[in-house]
C-alpha cells in the first residue's frame, strides 16, 4: 500500500480525448474519474472532491463555462482547482473561462510532454 493516489476529475465528451488524457494520467500514477458531461462531472465533483478538475469547454448540453460557474458557486466543491482544456484559442476565451471560476487555461490538441507539468502546478 503507497500513499493514497491524488484524485482528478475529467469532465470530457471526446471519447479519444478521455482515453489520451486518461491514459497519461494513470500512468503518472494519478486516479482519474471520468465524466463524459457537465451533469455527470458535478455529481462526481460533489461525491468525491477530486484534487484537480479538468473541464472541457465545448460539452454538449451544459458547457464548462456553465460548470465551473456551478462548482465555484457550491461550498462544498469551490476550493477544487479547475482547468479548463479547450481548442477554444480564440482571444476572449480564456478570459471567460477565468470569470467562470478556471483556475488555469490548457490548450488542445493537448502537448503530452508539457500536459503533466502543467497538471503539476495546479496541485501544489
Amino acid at each position: 500500500m503507497g500513499p493514497p493516489k491524488t484524485v482528478i476529475l475529467l469532465i470530457e465528451d471526446n471519447e479519444q480525448n478521455r482515453y489520451l488524457i486518461n491514459f497519461m494520467l494513470q500512468q503518472n500514477g494519478y486516479d482519474v474519474l471520468l465524466a463524459p458531461n457537465g451533469p455527470q462531472g458535478i455529481e462526481l465533483a460533489r461525491q468525491y472532491r477530486p484534487a484537480l478538475i479538468l473541464l472541457d469547454i465545448q460539452l454538449p448540453g451544459m458547457d464548462g463555462y456553465t460548470v465551473a460557474r456551478t462548482l465555484k458557486g457550491a461550498p462544498d466543491t469551490a476550493s477544487i482547482p479547475i482547468v479548463a482544456i479547450t481548442s477554444y484559442a480564440m482571444a476572449g476565451d480564456r478570459e471567460m473561462g477565468l470569470e467562470a471560476g478556471c483556475d488555469g487555461y490548457i490548450e488542445k490538441p493537448i502537448d503530452p510532454e508539457t500536459f503533466l507539468a502543467e497538471i503539476t502546478e495546479y496541485l501544489s
